[in-house]
Formats: C-alpha cells, sequence, structure tokens
C-alpha cells in the first residue's frame, strides 16, 4: 500500500479541526491592534513565560521534529548534535545579559535599529537586508521539512502543500500580530512536547521486551553516544578533511556554534522580535536564559531517533517503506506515524509538525514585515497620523513575504533533492551567508569602533564568496552533476563559517575605521 492511503478521513478531520481551534484561540487572544507597536510588538505586554515559551516553538520547528529523528535513525546516527546545546546555553547567557539591556536602552523595534544608531543610519539598510536574505534562505527549509510531510502521507503535491502550511501561517499573522503569533506558538509548544512522548512511549511499548530492548540495542549500535572530540574513524589525517568531519564534534560546538547562536538570538529579528515584546529588559532576559529549556525537546527527538532505529530493526519495513528511507531518512518518523499510530492520533501527531512549522513561518512573516516596514517608512512608521495606514501596510507585507518565501521553499527542495544535503545541515548551513557578518557588525556597535560603511560591504562581499566555496547550493543551481557537486565542494564544514565571517566583518570593519573626534577641551 501506498504510505498515503494510510491517512484516514478522521486523520483529515483532527488535523484540520487543531488548526481551526488553534486560530479561534488565537483570534480570541488577538488583543488590540490600534498601531504598529501593538501588531508587531504586542504593545510590550507580554508576560515572560509566554515569551519564553515561543521561542523554544519558533526556534525547535519541524526541522527538529522531523529531521532529528531522521539524523539518528540512519546507520551511523547518534546523539553527537545534542554537543551543539553547550553553545546555545552560553550565547543565550551572554544575549540575556549583556545584549537585551542596550536593546531596551532605547524604544527600538530591533537590533538592526540599535546598530544604525551606533554606526549610522547606512548600516540599517546593510543590516536589514543581511536579515531578509538569511530570513527567506532559514526559514524555506523549516517549510519545506513538513511540505514534504505532507506530500508523503497525504495525496497532496508539493507545491499544495506548501500553500496549506502559508495560509495558516499568514491567517495567523495578520489575524492579531505578534500577540496572535506568541499564543499559537505556546499551543503549538506543548503539542509537539506531547507528540514526541507519545511516539516515543508508543514504539518502546510495541517493543518485547519493552524499554530494556530499547536501551539496550539502541545502545550497541552506538546511537547515544553524545560527546566526541574527534571525527569518526577513518577520516583522513589532514587538517582541511579533518574540519569537514568535525561537525558534530566538541570542538565545533565550544568554538563554531556559540557565534551561530550569539548571532541567531542577539541579531536576527525573528528571534529578537520577541524579547522585545516584553514587558521589561529583565523580562526579556528571563525569556531568553530560561528558553535554554527547549534542549529537553531536542532531547526527545533523539530519543525518539534511537527506538525508531530499534523498532524498524524488531519489525522491517515493507518494500515501499525501505525505498522511502533509503531515499531520505526524514521520511522514516512521518512514514512512522502514519503506517503505526491509529486513526486520529496519527492525524494529532502530525498536527505537531505542522504545528512546529507554521509557529516557525508566522514568526517569519512578522520579523520580515517589521523589518521591511521600518527599512521603506523610517520614522514617519510611527506618525500618529499613519498608524491606520501602517497598519494595513503591514499586513501586506505579511502576504508579500508568504509569496516570497512559498517560492524560495521549491526552489530550495530541488536544491535539496539534487545535492542530498541532511535536512538538519541545511537549515543551519542556509544562515552561515549572513550570520557571521550580521555579528560582526552588531559587535563593532556594542563596542562603539566607528566602521566606515564601504569597509562592511567589502567585508560581505567576502564572507559571501567564502560561504559560496563551502556550500554547494551555487553548484546545484548552476546545473553541477552530482559528482561534480562532492569533486569541487572544500574539505571544511559550515559551522566554521560563523567564526571565520564574524572575524573577517570584526576585522575589516575595525582596521578601517574612522578615528574618533576628540572631546574638546574645557576653556580655561
Amino acid at each position: 500500500m501506498e504510505v498515503h492511503t494510510h491517512f484516514t478521513a478522521l486523520d483529515w478531520a483532527v488535523l484540520i479541526g487543531y488548526l481551526l481551534l488553534t486560530t479561534w484561540v488565537g483570534h480570541r487572544l488577538r488583543g488590540q491592534q490600534a498601531n504598529i507597536k501593538d501588531f508587531f510588538l504586542a504593545g510590550r505586554s507580554l508576560p515572560w513565560p509566554a515569551v519564553c515559551g515561543s521561542i523554544i516553538a519558533t526556534e525547535i520547528s519541524a526541522v527538529t521534529f522531523i529531521g532529528v529523528p531522521g539524523a539518528v535513525f540512519a546507520l551511523t546516527g547518534n546523539f553527537t548534535y545534542l554537543q551543539w546545546a553547550i553553545g546555545s546555553i552560553l550565547a543565550r547567557c551572554v544575549v540575556g545579559l549583556y545584549f537585551v539591556r542596550v536593546f531596551y536602552e532605547r524604544d527600538i523595534y530591533s537590533p538592526y535599529d540599535y546598530m544604525a544608531h551606533r554606526l549610522g543610519p547606512g548600516v540599517k539598510g546593510l543590516t536589514t537586508a543581511l536579515f531578509m536574505i538569511g530570513s527567506i534562505l532559514g526559514q524555506s527549509v523549516r517549510v519545506l521539512v513538513p511540505a514534504m510531510v505532507l506530500r508523503t502521507v497525504t495525496p497532496l503535491s508539493m507545491t499544495q502543500s506548501i500553500i496549506v502550511i502559508a495560509i495558516f501561517a499568514v491567517v495567523w499573522t495578520l489575524m492579531g500580530g505578534m500577540t496572535t503569533v506568541i499564543w499559537t506558538d505556546v499551543m503549538q509548544f506543548f503539542l509537539f512536547i506531547g507528540s514526541g512522548f507519545l511516539a516515543l512511549i508508543w514504539m518502546v511499548s510495541m517493543l518485547p521486551d519493552g524499554w530494556s530492548q530499547f536501551i539496550t540495542q539502541a545502545g550497541a549500535a552506538g546511537k547515544f553516544e553524545i560527546f566526541r572530540w574527534v571525527p569518526p574513524a577513518g577520516s583522513e589525517a589532514s587538517f582541511l578533511s579533518w574540519m569537514k568531519d568535525a561537525e558534530f564534534t566538541m570542538w565545533t560546538a565550544l568554538l563554531a556554534m556559540p557565534f551561530q547562536n550569539l548571532a541567531a538570538f542577539g541579531t536576527d529579528q525573528l528571534n529578537a522580535q520577541r524579547m522585545f515584546c516584553c514587558r521589561s529588559s529583565r523580562d526579556a532576559t528571563k525569556a531568553v536564559i530560561f528558553s535554554g529549556v527547549g534542549q529537553i525537546v531536542t532531547i526527545l527527538m533523539l530519543m525518539v531517533g534511537a527506538a525508531l532505529f530499534v523498532f524498524y530493526q524488531q519489525f522491517p519495513p515493507n518494500a515501499v517503506e525501505a525505498a522511502l528511507f533509503a531515499q531520505k531518512t526524514d521520511y522514516v518518523f512521518p512514514v512512522w506515524i502514519t503506517t503505526v499510530l491509529p486513526p486520529g492520533i496519527t492525524g494529532l501527531v502530525l498536527a505537531g509538525a505542522f504545528a512546529a512549522a507554521i509557529s516557525s513561518l508566522d514568526s517569519a512573516l512578522g520579523a520580515l514585515s517589521q523589518t521591511s516596514i521600518s527599512l521603506i517608512y523610517g520614522g514617519h512608521s510611527e506618525a500618529p497620523e499613519n498608524t491606520g495606514a501602517m497598519v494595513r501596510r503591514s499586513r501586506i507585507a505579511v502576504i508579500v513575504w508568504s509569496g516570497i518565501l512559498g517560492l524560495m521553499t521549491v526552489a530550495l527542495y530541488y536544491v535539496q533533492e539534487r545535492a542530498k544535503i541532511n535536512l538538519l545541515s541545511l537549515a543551519f548551513g542556509m544562515v552561515s551567508y549572513t550570520y557571521g557578518t550580521m555579528l560582526g557588525i552588531f559587535i563593532l556597535a556594542l563596542f562603539r569602533v566607528p566602521a566606515r560603511l564601504w569597509s562592511l560591504w567589502v567585508a560581505l562581499v567576502i564572507c559571501i564568496a567564502v560561504t559560496t566555496w563551502v556550500r554547494p547550493d551555487i553548484y546545484v543551481l548552476l546545473q553541477a552533476a552530482p559528482e561534480t557537486i562532492a569533486r569541487i565542494k572544500p574539505t571544511m564544514t559550515y559551522p566554521w563559517l560563523f567564526p571565520i565571517n564574524f572575524l573577517i566583518t570584526f576585522g575589516i570593519g575595525w582596521l578601517f575605521s574612522r578615528q574618533r573626534t576628540p572631546a574638546p577641551a574645557a576653556a580655561a
């Protein structure tokens, strides 16, 4: 039987019913939308636990819900991905204790307003453009994952699947701005936590010897390995080859990923916008730091991946399922949900994947809309006489950005299929084009280094060139054959791009900075 034949009318009813229920709850909690401060920042009135849950929901996304179990299920998969949590937790503490304070010194809407205040108005256009590019690249992956799932377990095509996800994200964003986005994110958080626990317990309970069999078989296969200082056995001895195979090692976790997370939580409007919704800087600090507990969800999905490995060792997949697994391990968890769980529960658990996707997409739409409106209209957007017009323009921007993200998702699907890139690597790798540069500009602003705008543009061009050299995306777009892509790719894994691009940007900005004007001497 085709996989999608297992997705019954009851599953459709549960999935659609959940999405409609969430839409109704979001409508009830939408609050006042009288001006763009209400629309984009929820009037700075939301409690920090809700903001914390929203940060976790946005960060996790369907990539974690689907991609992490698939990566662990793979023959060489294990828990080494969890090492990256070290850099994530360290970065949250730095952002919460230092970055948040400077954001709340002024009544601003984004980190790009702060950087423009410190380095000049031209920097706002540069950093906003960087955010838009990075957000389109990164969030497209988060739409791609559930669209692939929907296409696999239902008769819908890839384009139809993307449209379904985008429609709900647009409706939730338009309905109540950030207030609705954050409260619906909280609902999504509880849904995919519950779905993950349900799947894990269900799988283990079906094993003849239950938990003991799960622990024994997964442990014997090396699935529970967490800490790794050196690449897997068999890697080449050269330094660059070592860097190529060192994606999930402690060196990467300690030296590379803190830069990625500092950029993600401190300079990416997708996360920063939530901090600005808090009532005070103290509340924002709590929301950012305590969002680190979201790593529990990562551990849960790693456990699900290990359980999938043991389950299919005990109950081998049929020919159709095995063919899908051989094509892409990201299909493993959705196929299990669809073919093993009873009707109704299947729809509810898959709703967890779509909930994760929509919570990421509506967040991206809100952030992209806010930054584009701020860039185009500047200070005029807050003029009292323009209040109603700005809210309308903001809603139009949401619709426009949803179309752009949808088109980018289709293009990214083509790239991913040709290059055979793992979804986790694709999700983190796409933002490597912009994150290092963004963080470098922010640190220049934080330490008041009077960098020249032209030097930042030069740094950006160099960073994009370096990233293009490391990643295979451009070669795929140029129609290169897979064997050609493998041959011309440099031997360095993408996480090292975050510190490298940061150092390039900070170094060039500092080297060619303007001389500070000395303070005038006091009159005698």
